[in-house]
């Protein structure tokens, strides 16, 4: 009988392959012929899914697209997730943010991340297509702080980006930490359109990609930057063409799942695992990987390196062996895992502390809030949240 508990599950889910934006470097963009016809998950069988998610260990769905905040059900998607005991982020390029961020407050979203380009706003809103998106960015993020919600900033590597300008750019704007996407060209296996193609933007050679790195390190003195050193020296070995040192946890502690629910083992893999309705039947897929430098797979698979080794290391021991059990435990890669949990805790200290103090000040100012289960704030069941985006 297995007595050790479970390492809680990531997974990325993409709503729909609809966005309003039109960026040089995306698959999604509006413009792409590639795209088809218009595809929205159904918010029905995704709250069928759920607890099946939930028994696979999922604790932390990512919500994307596309742009998610095209897809006319996204409150009550993140409003079911919160209610099945799943943390809820969503990933965005602004535009709706002003109009539903109070929504997707109340229906218990607690992370929020925001696109962004280049330091200069005119150069991402030309980038993306959308003029006037600093604003409402900005609005959006001021708004989304006073309700206690996490904000950072995904920033994708590119010939847009001055590193040196950023800090000051994110902080403007209200961002608490960053995150670096690092660019992909080739198409993925998956129904994700994120990837670059021919976009000039997104094409490197192997010593620019390492500056790249380089600098991402150097800016780590300036602002917070969600991608570990450890994840940054792992993507840096597979541009040089190195063995990787930590496996990839994705099919086992990280998914894709897509508008149709297939799941995936992640977006650049070439065929689905099944469906999420078969998820209980599907077994978990270790085989090493190191396709692709994914920063949500390689920056989640350094964090999660020393968990996962001490739940091999338990179920060894549960096995009577003792010998395997120490040599997984003590490795280096585990103490980098370790080191880069660390380099992260002052950051999140910080931020639970600061929703603390907005979810309390809510519900003081709100008699008809109520705080709920993990701090979450819910409104009496007569409220309005409000009607479904339309994109243009």
């Amino acid at each position: 009988m297995m007595l050790t508990p479970q390492l809680p599950a990531i997974c990325d889910l993409s709503v729909t392959n609809v966005c309003n934006a039109a960026c040089d470097f995306c698959g999604f963009s509006r413009n792409n012929a590639l795209i088809g016809p218009k595809r929205y998950v159904d918010a029905e069988d995704f709250a069928r899914a759920l607890p099946i998610l939930h028994r696979r260990g999922i604790r932390y769905v990512t919500f994307q697209g596309g742009e998610p905040l095209v897809h006319p059900d996204i409150v009550r998607l993140v409003s079911d997730t919160a209610a099945s005991g799943i943390r809820a982020t969503l990933i965005t390029n602004g535009w709706f943010l002003p109009r539903y961020v109070d929504a997707l407050a109340a229906a218990g979203l607690t992370n929020l991340i925001v696109s962004i380009d280049s330091a200069e706003f005119d150069v991402h809103e030309k980038n993306r297509g959308l003029d006037g998106l600093a604003t409402r960015i900005a609005e959006g993020i001021a708004r989304a702080r006073s309700l206690g919600l996490r904000v950072q900033a995904s920033v994708t590597v590119s010939r847009l980006v001055h590193y040196d300008k950023l800090p000051e750019t994110l902080k403007r704007l209200g961002f608490d930490a960053v995150e670096f996407s690092y660019p992909r060209r080739e198409p993925f296996g998956s129904t994700s359109l994120v990837f670059g193609g021919e976009s000039k933007l997104v094409d490197f050679n192997r010593a620019e990609l390492l500056d790249a790195l380089a600098a991402i390190a150097k800016l780590k003195k300036h602002f917070p930057v969600m991608n570990s050193q450890a994840s940054l020296d792992e993507v840096a070995r597979f541009v040089r063409g190195e063995p990787q040192r930590v496996p990839c946890v994705g099919g086992y502690k990280y998914f894709y799942l897509d508008w149709n629910l297939d799941i995936w083992r992640c977006e650049a893999w070439s065929h689905p695992m099944g469906s999420v309705f078969d998820l209980d039947g599907i077994p978990d897929q270790r085989e090493p990987c190191n396709a692709c430098m994914m920063a949500c797979y390689r920056n989640a698979s350094m964090l999660m390196h020393a968990g996962v080794a001490a739940l091999d290391a338990a179920h060894a021991l549960e096995a009577g062996h003792v010998r395997s059990a120490i040599a997984t435990l003590f490795r280096r890669e585990v103490a980098q895992s370790l080191g880069s949990i660390m380099e992260e805790m002052p950051h999140i200290r910080r931020l639970a502390a600061r929703k603390r103090k907005a979810i309390a000040g809510r519900v003081e100012a709100q008699p008809g809030l109520r705080r709920g289960r993990r701090g979450r704030v819910t409104r009496p069941p007569a409220a309005a949240i409000g009607g479904p985006p339309h994109a243009p």
